[in-house]
């Protein structure tokens, strides 16, 4: 009989935007993919990353067999082997020596069971995310004004906006289904406008009604500016802000003391003043406005006060709780949101609750009947990212496990980091690709699942739950990263409390906790006790649906804070008074440019994935250093020549393209490339470790760094098929340059 091909429903594992995919199956083989038309995310739309999913899956680089000290191992030795070192290091040092590096790629279960694991037993606060290189400001921003994590949109709100301001997000690269939503709902609606803040001129300029090529790191002085003008000129929402806010007159303070005149703002960002004032005419006129912005905001030692800034605006005109307006924070990986939602950060404790929230981790213990939080863990929380490498290097963490990430090339002090994971007594690495920077520093090497083997659920921007279903067995020995936590745990000694035998068990887990002794409290926002209970069955069927989904509201919530009320304990929103501050690192003699790292359309993090889908190299195959005409001239470059970055941290290799996008003085570059795929084109390794002091999010937006030629002796473009992504032959590397 002919084979009848199969469907299956799962969402894209790249960007925040949390597309629905179909998925067609074929004698075993996953064949094609296309967006899910019914999806709420993006009704039958995909990204050309998202089409070429299927393009990437095989057991060619992939990890298949555990790893110990080099040495291939069963998976009974990996497990036990773990748990002893584990143990060993956690015993002869202590709890807090302990660490976890987790990913907004791993699914909620899998980060819930490694957050309980960690936080509830080893007991150890020193568990956070490469989340925190993208998102940490935009959730203390919301913390501060809110009194919680929550983003009051929906994907919807863009459709139904009178006015749609983004900054600092190249939305047509980096989340191109909602631009694609942008973009049709602004050809039905003549009358919506659409403002682009960006220091560059992206692709996402071309349906911009204005744009303003702000001076990177002055998005505080431009939204002080627009609060400033909008009480000069009678545009706050009087009744608004008397019912349902506080701490008006201090913001209001600080913004005219820093930006209180148009032509003092025009000043500090760059822009011509007429067209500056246009958009704060714009946004004090329109009251269903959406202020979208991503990591040209949230990446920067001021990052939390840039989020402040924007959402300081939005309450000062009422234009939050209404269809078509509210502060909307894109995010960045598929599962950030998701990983927030468990604990997946230093500062969280689980399900939203902090270590300084009242009664939270008595709470939590009595939940998971655990001793260890209340007497073992401080009530200080653990390192964030940067600090927590830093804390490596000094000798204060010696155990670490990282999942799903490669922070040999994402973290910034690229080469510090190195340092410090050749330092540690024991790194353990859950990984599903055989080569990658960070290996080589792992002890112990665990095979996981990926994309199309994975079960469990992901949340996207807009809070939206989605199911991400596994279709394809794991290849070799690859297992389940809930799987591995649990097997470790129940060697330890923990077994009971770690006896989950299907994500869906996981998953009611986490629902209860969200829900435990919350009793309807304002404070305690995330609550998905509503899908609690569901058993597999109904967790298979789950349709996409957005938190909070209680008793009250069983099928979610589309929009927060309708009522006016926030999640503070008087349940009034907060202005912040913000004082713009310049980027952490100033610009010098030695080195007179600014950079700005992003990403590119076609590649995802660092390659893993999409570099083995041949057609998501031809958009940019190499390294790049995109510079004004002038700077390159004055460098003695031309486009396509070689050149290298030189900061005070490191150097980075890569082509020249010359283009009139970039301001004067600036420059941008790729966070993708790594030494697997190139010499020298780590982006982290010139960027330093400069965080915001209320986030920890790293400075990756606004670095200084040199330029100058690249005086190749010989260079060379290897053409490898998908089976050879092993480091290149040595005659290779060892050219001036080389790009894969």
């Amino acid at each position: 009989m002919p084979q009848v091909n199969r469907l299956a429903r799962t969402t894209c594992p790249y960007c925040g935007v949390g597309c629905g995919v179909t998925a067609t199956l074929e004698s075993g083989q996953l064949i094609a993919v296309e967006g899910d038309r019914e999806h709420p995310a993006n009704y039958g739309r995909l990204c050309v990353k998202g089409t070429a999913l299927h393009e990437t899956l095989g057991a060619q680089g992939r990890l298949l067999m555990p790893r110990v000290d080099g040495q291939e191992v069963s998976w009974e030795q990996a497990l036990t082997v773990t748990a002893e070192r584990l143990q060993a290091q956690r015993t002869a040092h202590g709890p807090q020596t302990v660490a976890a590096y987790l990913s907004g790629q791993l699914l909620t279960e899998d980060y819930y069971v490694a957050n309980k694991l960690f936080k509830g037993f080893l007991g150890t606060p020193h568990l956070d995310t490469n989340s925190r290189l993208c998102m940490a400001s935009a959730v203390a921003g919301y913390k501060r004004a809110f009194g919680a994590d929550a983003v009051p949109c929906s994907y919807e709100d863009l459709e139904e906006a009178e006015l749609v301001v983004l900054v600092g997000s190249n939305l047509a690269w980096n989340h191109p289904v909602l631009y694609q939503r942008l973009k049709i709902a602004k050809e039905r609606n003549p009358l919506m406008r659409v403002v682009v803040i960006d220091p560059r001129v992206t692709d996402t300029c071309e349906m911009a009604d204005l744009y303003l090529g702000i001076r990177p790191g002055s998005d505080a002085y431009l939204f002080n500016g627009l609060l400033a003008w909008m009480d000069d000129h009678n545009r706050l929402d009087g009744v608004y802000l008397e019912r349902h806010t506080e701490g008006l007159d201090d913001a209001l303070g600080a913004a005219k003391q820093s930006a209180g005149s148009v032509e003092a703002v025009a000043r500090e960002c760059d822009v011509d003043p007429e067209r500056l004032e246009t958009f704060y005419y714009w946004f004090a006129s329109q009251l269903h406005v959406v202020t979208l912005y991503s990591q040209g905001v949230n990446q920067s030692s001021s990052g939390t006060d840039k989020c402040n800034a924007i959402i300081n605006c939005h309450l000062a005109g009422g234009k939050i709780g209404l269809p078509g307006a509210g502060p909307f924070s894109i995010t960045g990986q598929p599962n950030a949101m998701g990983g927030r939602e468990v604990g997946g950060l230093a500062n969280q404790l689980a399900a939203h609750m902090d270590y300084h929230t009242p009664g939270a981790r008595e709470l939590v213990s009595r939940f998971w009947t655990t001793q260890h939080l209340t007497p073992v863990l401080p009530d200080a929380p653990g390192y964030k990212a940067v600090e927590l490498f830093d804390a490596i290097e000094r000798g204060e963490i010696t155990a670490l496990w990282v999942m799903a990430t490669n922070p040999a090339v994402s973290m910034p002090d690229g080469e510090k980091v190195r340092r410090a994971l050749a330092k540690c007594p024991l790194v353990i690495v859950s990984e599903c690709v055989a080569n990658t920077d960070l290996l080589p520093f792992a002890d112990i090497v665990l095979p996981a699942s990926g994309w199309s083997e994975k079960d469990g659920t992901v949340t996207n921007s807009e809070r939206r739950i989605s199911r991400q279903r596994g279709m394809l067995p794991p290849p070799g020995e690859a297992k389940h990263d809930w799987w591995i936590l649990c097997e470790v745990a129940k060697r330890l000694g923990w077994g009971e409390a770690f006896d989950y035998t299907q994500p869906w068990e996981i998953f009611d887990e986490h629902a209860r906790l969200s829900g435990h002794e919350n009793n309807g409290d304002t404070q305690r926002l995330f609550d998905i006790s509503g899908l609690a209970g569901l058993g597999q069955s109904a967790y298979d069927a789950l349709a996409p649906i957005q938190w909070p989904v209680t008793q009250q509201a069983p099928r979610g919530t589309a929009r927060l804070f309708e009522d006016g009320r926030f999640a503070t304990p008087n349940g009034r929103a907060k202005l912040l008074p913000i004082t713009p501050r310049p980027p952490a690192q100033p610009l010098s003699y030695d080195y007179p440019l600014r950079l700005n790292t992003g990403r590119i359309r076609d590649q995802w993090h660092t390659m893993t994935r999409t570099a083995r889908a041949p057609r998501l190299m031809n958009h940019r195959a190499e390294p790049f250093i995109e510079l004004h005409p002038e700077d390159a001239a004055q460098a003695g470059l031309t486009d396509q020549s070689l050149a290298k970055l030189t900061a005070a941290a490191g150097e980075y290799r890569g082509r020249v393209r010359v283009s009139n996008a970039q301001r004067r003085g600036e420059v941008f570059v790729p966070m993708h490339w790594t030494d697997c795929f190139t010499k020298q084109g780590r982006s982290g390794a010139l960027i330093q470790g400069y965080t915001d002091p209320l986030s920890g999010q790293p400075e990756a937006k606004q670095g200084a760094v040199v330029v100058n030629p690249l005086p190749a002796a010989w260079q060379a473009t290897l053409l490898l098929a998908n089976d050879e992504l092993a480091e290149p032959p040595s005659p290779w590397c060892r050219s001036d340059y080389w790009a894969r």
